[in-house]
């Protein structure tokens, strides 16, 4: 969402802060936690031409790319914005302000996983993770033509699809992980296109919205 392939989306990020902004005059409050995304991949594939990587090399680098992510996030919401990141989700930050910015922790932690422990420790109820699908299939509709949409998942039928382990890189709708720790905490994880910001509008209002919900 943040950093395409064609580059940094400042469209996408004007017309994001601008629902955000809105959103907490209307007493709401936000924990943005920002991925890798392609600036993650393109660093990975750079190095992986140089030298063979260490997994760890992986994880950091992953790591190191969702904060300059999320300083970027920071920065647009420089006045609502705790100037803090987030960088320990099992550390409480105390603010008074209405937006909290996270990014990635250490080795062998997705922002997925970040998000359900920045879930617990904040006791939020509800993950939007904004990516760029629609919905979650039954299959991987790039390899199955019959892939039929999801808008409901139980985390039993979600976790059945996606497995049981992540890897950096790892490109399935919400990690494997954290959808474990997400069914322990009884969260709910909605999964949409982040690009549609009259649809995440919606959800945000509780109206109907393209998506697919997990609880």
């Amino acid at each position: 969402m943040i950093v395409p392939p064609e580059g940094v989306d400042w469209h996408f990020l004007k017309e994001f802060r601008a629902l955000i902004l809105k959103k907490i005059k209307q007493g709401n409050k936000f924990f943005l936690i920002a991925g890798g995304g392609i600036t993650a991949r393109n660093y990975v594939a750079a190095a992986s031409r140089v030298v063979k990587i260490e997994r760890e090399d992986l994880d950091w680098l992953g790591i190191h790319a969702t904060r300059l992510n999320a300083h970027l996030l920071r920065t647009v919401f420089r006045d609502q914005a705790n100037p803090e990141i987030i960088k320990n989700p099992t550390f409480r930050l105390f603010s008074e302000k209405k937006i909290m910015v996270a990014s990635g922790w250490k080795p062998g932690w997705s922002t997925d996983y970040v998000a359900s422990m920045i879930a617990q420790e904040y006791d939020v109820k509800t993950i939007i993770n904004l990516s760029n699908i629609d919905y979650v299939y039954d299959k991987d509709p790039n390899k199955h033509a019959d892939a039929k949409i999801k808008t409901k998942m139980t985390w039993a039928e979600f976790r059945k699809l996606v497995g049981n382990i992540w890897s950096p890189g790892l490109n399935a709708p919400f990690d494997p992980v954290a959808a474990k720790k997400s069914q322990e905490l009884g969260l709910e994880v909605i999964i949409m296109n982040g690009k549609n910001i009259d649809n995440l509008k919606n959800c945000l209002e509780e109206k109907k919205f393209k998506g697919t919900v997990i609880r």
